[in-house]
């Protein structure tokens, strides 16, 4: 017998970054435990692909863009999502970009651009969706941090400045909306391989270092992100906000490993 405090049925999960990579694999495991999903990004392509296989799980979705630079676009999710499903109970925040560059070559534009998607991306979409969920007086926010909210990861310095402001961002918003009963959390995957990074992870020096202190001695599967998003999203976990629950095959607490 499933334990039904994961259950999802009758809940609403909108995942901004939804169509690909991790947030594609979350959306896909949301509607396996019973949620109608709604994956957004910003190509119609990939919106409608992503929707249509969230239907093909006999879950409900809609086909909606959105850009989290672009905060029109974030309230338009919104008040589709409301008007067809006439609630929003769980927001995924997946939408992010990273450069590796020598520090001291980062330029502004490229600064600002990763920080403008990864944190305040992430703010925006909190901010549309956390006011929503208030006036409700429940919500599950999940969002997306790293392991370099935690650690530093070489000639990435931008990104690991957006994950660990994403991390702190979490527990911001974790004590003010507790009382409120919306929850934020966030997941911070070790290296999962996808479509974005397999060059640079694939027979790599830094793919090898990268397999040298994971203690598993692989890469992770996007597909085993979806048991921590259902748990985070579900009444199971409901006295627990503020977490960065660390999926990373112990990548964190490794030391030596030969």
């Amino acid at each position: 017998m499933p334990y039904q405090a994961f259950d999802l049925t009758n809940k609403t999960a909108v995942v901004i970054g939804g169509t690909s990579g991790i947030g594609r694999a979350i959306a896909h495991g949301l509607a396996e435990a019973g949620a109608d999903v709604v994956p957004s990004s910003r190509r119609l392509e990939q919106v409608k692909e992503a929707a249509a296989e969230i239907r093909a799980l006999d879950r409900r979705s809609l086909e909606v863009v959105s850009d989290v630079s672009d905060r029109a676009s974030l309230n338009e999710l919104l008040n589709k999502c409301v008007s067809e499903f006439g609630k929003v109970d769980i927001l995924v925040n997946s939408a992010g970009k990273t450069k590796r560059t020598p520090t001291v070559e980062v330029s502004d534009e490229e600064w600002t651009d990763i920080l403008n998607t990864n944190v305040t991306g992430t703010l925006r979409a909190c901010q549309v969706f956390g006011r929503h969920m208030l006036e409700r007086n429940y919500g599950r926010i999940i969002n997306i941090a790293s392991l370099t909210s935690f650690v530093a990861l070489y000639e990435v310095a931008a990104y690991s400045a957006s994950k660990a402001a994403v991390a702190m961002l979490t527990k911001s918003l974790a004590i003010e909306w507790a009382a409120r009963g919306v929850n934020v959390n966030a997941i911070a995957p070790g290296v999962f391989r996808t479509a974005l990074n397999e060059k640079l992870l694939d027979g790599s020096e830094r793919g090898k270092e990268f397999l040298l202190r994971t203690p598993m001695k692989r890469f992770g599967k996007v597909e085993e992100l979806a048991g921590a998003a259902v748990f985070l999203a579900s009444d199971a976990a409901s006295f627990i906000t503020g977490e960065i629950l660390v999926v990373d095959g112990g990548f964190l607490a490794s030391g030596v490993n030969q």
